[in-house]
């Protein structure tokens, strides 16, 4: 069902009035919460039990990689099957798998075997954020407040990387190095099955003799893939600022600066994020993110030429505060260009692919770290952003929607166009 709002203009009030919404909004942000915790809770388990920060960083890579690949694959089953179907054993399980990579490390178990066990671990990490946005979705078919809620969203994501890693870092060292990870495990479990159980507003599954093309794959529509690219980009961004601001940090014999530098990167981003979902637009949307990302990759390349930490923390803000707007039009994007029984598919395909950038990002900065000047790794963040940019100006044209042939029904007096073979 559609929503009951009525104004035309978007604002987060009006969104959070929505019908329905806070049934599913408060188990989303408790179910997503564990997902921020995951990577810091299993680095620090690790460390601890092999004293390498290399072998900890190369486990958590492997989930993340993990996480990345079979997200899109989760999304899909969710359109088809429900999302209810696909997280309820889902989220058993991660915990499972969660429990035993525990296990493995605090036996002091050899390092293939903790790479074996963090492949399910990062295979069946609940996608609640991409689930969340086909829910809005459904409650906001053709209304101007689907901007308002992707804005929400970012916002919304951005909270849970600033309490998750918190609350693992003081697990971790105040209680025990695995307490992070068998939080992250129940609170998945707990919260999973919370979210899982409220049916009343998780997309409806397609059936009938139309099933089969309304859930053809997201990839399918080249503008979905086109998304996927840019939003590589900016996990290179994640990944690159990750690592160089660390190092930026201790060269300068101050790593305690690198919270507070991170810190205004994603002030920036939050703050962004709220401005963008207040304001009501009248460009497209395809427009807007050409111009965005024009502007990230603009700020994201003087990151490198940075040598004070003034200058590096305002080009942080600024590049911060144009991630959010791109993140927000991509997602807004994928309701013009994907059919219904797809979204979940399309929005797990661009969270897996920040996740795919951000660990590729990791591993390339810190070997230009290692290798060359001090700020090398910011290079990384210029190059993923500048050939992002330059595949969407190419292929800008993919991100406009165009009529679908013929429309099958679903629900009364509603229809959603889908593509027809």
């Amino acid at each position: 069902m559609a929503s009951t709002v009525t104004s035309s203009r978007p604002g987060y009030g009006q969104l959070l009035r929505t019908r329905g919404a806070w049934t599913f909004l408060l188990p989303g942000f408790a179910a997503r919460q564990p997902f921020a915790m995951l990577t810091l809770s299993l680095v620090l388990l690790v460390q601890h039990t092999t004293g390498s920060y290399g072998a900890a960083g190369a486990v958590a890579a492997v989930t993340g990689v993990s996480m990345a690949l079979f997200a899109p694959w989760s999304g899909r089953l969710a359109d088809r099957y429900g999302q209810r179907a696909v997280l309820v054993p889902g989220v058993l399980v991660h915990t499972l798998a969660g429990l035993s990579l525990t296990a493995l490390a605090l036996s002091h178990a050899p390092l293939w075997a903790l790479f074996a066990a963090a492949v399910p671990t990062g295979a069946s990490v609940p996608q609640i954020g991409p689930m969340v946005r086909a829910r809005w979705g459904v409650k906001l078919q053709d209304s101007p407040l689907m901007t308002t809620a992707a804005a929400f969203e970012s916002v919304t994501d951005e909270l849970t990387f600033v309490f998750g890693p918190l609350l693992a870092t003081a697990l971790c060292t105040a209680v025990h190095p695995a307490a992070g990870l068998l939080t992250e495990a129940t609170l998945t479990l707990l919260g999973g099955l919370l979210f899982a159980a409220q049916k009343s507003t998780q997309p409806p599954v397609v059936l009938g003799e139309h099933a089969r093309v309304e859930h053809a794959s997201a990839l399918r529509v080249p503008g979905v893939r086109v998304l996927i690219v840019t939003f590589l980009g900016i996990g290179s961004v994640f990944g690159g600022m990750q690592v160089s601001l660390a190092a930026f940090s201790e060269s300068i014999g101050e790593p305690g600066l690198n919270g507070v530098l991170y810190g205004v990167f994603a002030a920036g981003n939050m703050l962004s994020g709220l401005v963008c979902g207040a304001i009501a637009w009248k460009a497209a949307p395809q427009r807007r993110l050409v111009i965005g990302y024009g502007a990230l990759a603009l700020t994201a390349s003087g990151l490198w030429a940075a040598h004070s930490v003034l200058v590096l923390a305002g080009l942080g803000l600024l590049v911060g505060m144009c991630i959010a707007p791109a993140l927000i039009t991509g997602y807004t994007l994928v309701e013009n260009l994907v059919p219904a029984g797809a979204r979940t598919e399309a929005f797990t395909w661009l969270t897996g692919a920040v996740a795919l950038g951000q660990a590729a990002a990791v591993t390339i900065a810190g070997q230009l770290e290692d290798r060359f000047w001090g700020g090398a790794g910011f290079l990384v963040p210029m190059a993923g952003t500048l050939l992002a940019l330059a595949t969407l100006l190419a292929l800008r044209s993919h991100l406009v929607g165009r009529p679908r042939g013929r429309t099958v029904a679903r629900g009364v007096g509603h229809r959603v166009p889908v593509a027809v073979d």
